[in-house]
């Protein structure tokens, strides 16, 4: 089921539009947002979501207010800092909560940038069972020295980090350097990019890469982080 909430028009000052893919009876629910230069409805986020819901977990996306402007016509803002979306995003876990009610799990997630920020409110929200991350941002590409690691080595939940193993924001090379605690664990896609998607050489698909991250992500958040 894929449930459009609100309408269709949207503005930062107006309510939130959730695309919500699966049945708000269930117990287990992630919230997946949206990398930096494309909004909930990305090819990426619109397969996982369906792969993921059909393994028993129901998606909720939403698009930070900057995102929601852009999807609309109304501006052509680029991204504000990743930091400065964290309590949009807690306010959308409250959001999440108040129509699943007070027994069902909640992970937050999101693709890139939106893992990224995922990261920073589930460290305040301890309603927040655990983080789910598709290709987390470690280092903009050709710049090494930028690294954001201090946002996963510092995480006081559960998570799951779905990479391609030659992300170019960060591979098994950059990983290998860092000291993550034992309640983080990384899902490697082989010869994947930062969409998970594969070279043809390699024999594999991007089908099958998202495949195996929807398996992942949904055995994370069933067995409860």
């Amino acid at each position: 089921m894929l449930e459009e909430m609100v309408g269709d028009k949207q503005t930062a000052a107006e309510p939130r539009r959730w695309l919500v893919s699966g049945n708000t009876a269930r117990s287990t629910h992630l919230i997946l947002a949206h990398g930096a230069g494309l909004g909930m409805e990305s090819p990426v986020l619109d397969r996982m979501s369906r792969l993921i819901e059909a393994r028993g977990v129901t998606v909720h996306r939403f698009e930070f207010p900057y995102m929601a402007a852009r999807s609309l016509g109304l501006s052509r803002r680029p991204a504000p800092r990743a930091e400065t979306l964290t309590d949009d995003y807690r306010r959308a876990i409250v959001e999440v909560r108040a129509k699943i009610g007070p027994r069902a799990q909640i992970f937050a997630g999101g693709k890139s940038m939106g893992g990224r920020i995922a990261c920073l409110a589930a460290n305040r929200e301890p309603d927040v069972a655990g983080v789910v991350v598709l290709g987390f941002p470690l280092r903009p590409p050709r710049k090494p020295a930028s690294s954001r690691a201090g946002v996963i080595e510092g995480l006081t939940r559960a998570a799951l980090i779905v990479q391609g193993t030659r992300d170019a924001f960060g591979g098994v090379e950059a990983f290998a350097g860092l000291t993550l605690p034992d309640w983080i664990k990384i899902h490697w896609i082989e010869d994947g990019d930062h969409d998970l998607k594969p070279r043809r050489s390699s024999g594999a698909t991007q089908d099958d890469g998202l495949a195996s991250a929807a398996d992942a992500v949904a055995q994370f958040c069933k067995r409860g982080g």
